[in-house]
């Protein structure tokens, strides 16, 4: 079937299929590069992109740990009017001692070992996705020889 159908002769696109086609194309690659992709992005717009989005992450854990200081005082000052917000407060403290104690029990070769094994095995399973890629979808397909 595969031979049969590549032995049909190709069609030309309708004009009016054609046209539009390459309208569409003339106005994607007119558009400002704010508005195409990142990767198509001046290089300077980029770096400057990741700098704003670190500044930001970096912003959120200081006020998340400035957020959490305030309502840890209020808890211990006993301030804090609402009690189910108390016992909310007490169970996220408590929480978090856990798992400052567990963190500092865990040997830090354990951890590295863990990271870089974590490491590995994402590499391995991007190089896996990309191989997959190429075979599938990037090889062209084989042809069987069949005899007469």
């Amino acid at each position: 079937m595969d031979q049969a159908l590549r032995g049909l002769p190709a069609h030309r696109a309708p004009l009016s299929l054609e046209s539009s086609v390459l309208r569409e194309i003339e106005r994607l690659a007119a558009r400002p590069w704010w508005r195409r992709t990142y990767a198509h992005w001046p290089i300077q717009a980029r770096c400057a992109f990741i700098l704003v989005c670190a500044s930001l992450i970096g912003l959120m854990f200081l006020l998340a740990g400035w957020a959490s200081g305030t309502v840890l005082s209020w808890h211990g000052s006993g301030a804090l009017p609402i009690s189910s917000v108390r016992h909310a407060v007490a169970i996220v403290t408590a929480a978090a001692e856990l798992a400052g104690l567990l963190a500092s029990s865990i040997p830090h070769s354990w951890l590295y070992t863990g990271l870089a094994a974590g490491t590995v095995l994402y590499t391995a399973l991007f190089g896996l996705g990309a191989a997959a890629y190429r075979t599938l979808y990037l090889s062209p397909p084989h042809r069987q020889v069949t005899s007469p």
